[in-house]
């Protein structure tokens, strides 16, 4: 039930930012990193939860083809499908 609401009203902007923090603080993302880290934290905001497989698709692919992985080393990427994960466990409890 907390995922189909999430769905319906999307994700408080200020918790999507939150999920982020850590991974964010702990690195110096060069601006085409920081701008996909907000495209997730934007579909967040608007739909509530995100399948990670987005992550290789448009219009995250628009900023490099490979999508994540163009941007991200693989345990980055593995960081950013877990913040995924968990916020829609969040909704989903």
């Amino acid at each position: 039930l907390g995922l189909f609401v999430r769905s319906l009203i999307g994700l408080d902007r200020a918790a999507a930012k939150r999920a982020f923090d850590g991974f964010i603080h702990a690195r110096k993302l060069t601006a085409h990193q920081l701008e996909f880290v907000n495209m997730m934290i934007d579909h967040l905001t608007e739909r509530g939860a995100m399948d990670p497989r987005l992550l290789y698709a448009s219009p995250f692919t628009d900023l490099d083809p490979s999508g994540v992985a163009g941007l991200f080393g693989d345990g980055e990427v593995v960081q950013l499908i877990q913040i995924l994960q968990d916020v829609q466990g969040k909704a989903a409890a």
